[in-house]
């Protein structure tokens, strides 16, 4: 199962989702959530304000390995962005952190959980990482509350965390998933107050 999106071509699909590298055709797609200010500044950046600074944030950001589109296999478009990185919170080979958002009339849908369980199950089965981050910033219930449906672990709070983009400081809520948590929990049926 592979489609080529701007040089990375891994593809994980689910029940209603395929997650496929960004390409920079999805501009315009991408734009309509991207500059609603309840999308972006809840993560740490500013609305977008055109498409061609939606065109060059993907051509510059969201084009690399392991960050996906979030495509709705029912219209075949892009609603939002989820992926695993390298940075200060995830700095060694076998770990990474995942970051997600999802425009705003997709809210309410299980689609990031959905999306992140087999960005999760990618991250453990097939890289063989040993641990996967995830963190909030202080005040986003939303996302909070998709950490604690895929089985997150808090593990500290930091009041004055740097937001560059925004140019702010704000509290930061910081979770773990082992891979040993990982295998637990699909070792148990999904709830359906977890999908």
């Amino acid at each position: 199962m592979s489609e080529k999106s701007n040089g990375f071509d891994t593809v994980l699909k689910t029940e209603r989702l395929i997650l496929r590298g960004w390409k920079e055709s999805d501009a315009e797609e991408c734009f309509k959530y991207a500059k609603d200010p309840l999308v972006g500044p809840i993560c740490g950046w500013p609305p977008h304000t055109d498409v061609e600074y939606t065109r060059g944030i993907i051509r510059d950001v969201l084009a690399v390995p392991e960050t996906y589109a979030i495509v709705l296999k029912e219209t075949g478009l892009p609603v939002g962005c989820i992926g695993l990185n390298h940075n200060d919170l995830a700095s060694k080979d076998d770990e990474a952190e995942l970051g997600y958002w999802l425009g705003v009339p997709c809210w309410g849908r299980g689609i990031v959980p959905e999306a992140a369980r087999e960005v999760l199950r990618h991250a453990f089965e097939d890289l063989k990482l040993e641990r996967v981050w995830c963190g909030y910033y202080h005040g986003n219930a939303k996302s909070k509350r998709v950490q604690e449906k895929l089985g997150f672990k808090y593990q500290w709070t930091t009041d004055d965390v740097p937001v560059p983009l925004m140019g702010e400081i704000r509290k930061g809520h910081v979770n773990l998933m082992t891979k040993e948590d990982w295998a637990e929990i699909n070792r148990r049926p999904l709830r359906e107050e977890d999908r």
